[in-house]
């Protein structure tokens, strides 16, 4: 078995508290992970870790089989990976192609693919009619599509997703579910937080689960729903099923 992501004891604490506690992942080659928890579970902080954007406070990190805690082997990874953070981190100053032809450059690619990619691109994502806009003049949707663009620019071996779909209409999220799809059937991987569990449990080959910072479960989709759907099983181990019925009595009907 050839894992895409592994962590060993993967740690982070802010001011003394703990955001992701002792993780061990193991994300194999070719599947397509669902990474979920409430909010505040540490989801972003493990993606900021696993991409090189955070450092852990402790604990061991391999992404396609590189350890990105050695400045060396995490260049050569960053290589392969692409990234929609939390963020979107997009330059607001750029049209969506200038944006496109950036990355593609930091990427090493060659003029002409950069621009046949981007090409393609815009044009699958339904942002090419609006190539004379600036980024900072992007709705919150198109600005998750030219993340999604630039992610998938350089051809990447992984790609880690935070909330891919939040602002997405119904067809750009059946467009980029089609794209997600067929990436990973090529043998690619990725690694995804999503709130949409529906979405989840449609696209995703694996899953697990954070809560607290703790990961308290790992378990392919095919044995989740075996024993029941995808919900069932977050909202058992999220420890949902346990807490008290909400309920905000001014909004109840009144008995009669």
């Amino acid at each position: 078995m050839t894992l895409a992501i592994e962590t060993r004891g993967l740690s982070r604490s802010f001011a003394g508290v703990s955001a992701v506690d002792a993780l061990d992942l193991r994300v194999e080659r070719g599947t397509f992970y669902g990474f979920l928890g409430p909010n505040g579970a540490g989801k972003s902080t493990t993606i900021k870790m696993l991409t090189g954007l955070l450092a852990p406070s402790a604990g061991e990190i391999r992404v396609l089989g590189r350890n990105v805690l050695d400045a060396s082997e995490a260049l050569d990874a960053k290589r392969h990976v692409g990234v929609i953070p939390e963020n979107l981190a997009l330059f607001d100053n750029l049209t969506a192609r200038e944006y496109l032809t950036f990355v593609g450059r930091m990427h090493l690619l060659p003029r002409d693919e950069v621009r046949s990619r981007s090409d393609e691109l815009l044009g699958v994502l339904g942002l090419d009619a609006e190539d004379g806009k600036l980024a900072l003049e992007y709705s919150h949707g198109m600005r998750k599509k030219l993340a999604l663009a630039a992610a998938l620019l350089a051809n990447p071996d992984l790609l880690f997703l935070d909330e891919p779909f939040e602002g997405l209409d119904a067809v750009t999220s059946r467009v980029v579910r089609d794209i997600l799809a067929r990436y990973v059937a090529r043998g690619s991987t990725v690694f995804l937080t999503s709130h949409v569990l529906e979405v989840v449990e449609k696209l995703c080959t694996h899953v697990g689960v954070i809560v607290r910072g703790k990961l308290v479960e790992q378990d392919s989709m095919e044995s989740i729903r075996a024993a029941g759907s995808l919900e069932d099983r977050f909202l058992k181990v999220a420890g949902a099923d346990a807490a008290p019925t909400a309920r905000v009595k001014w909004l109840e009907a009144q008995e009669s």
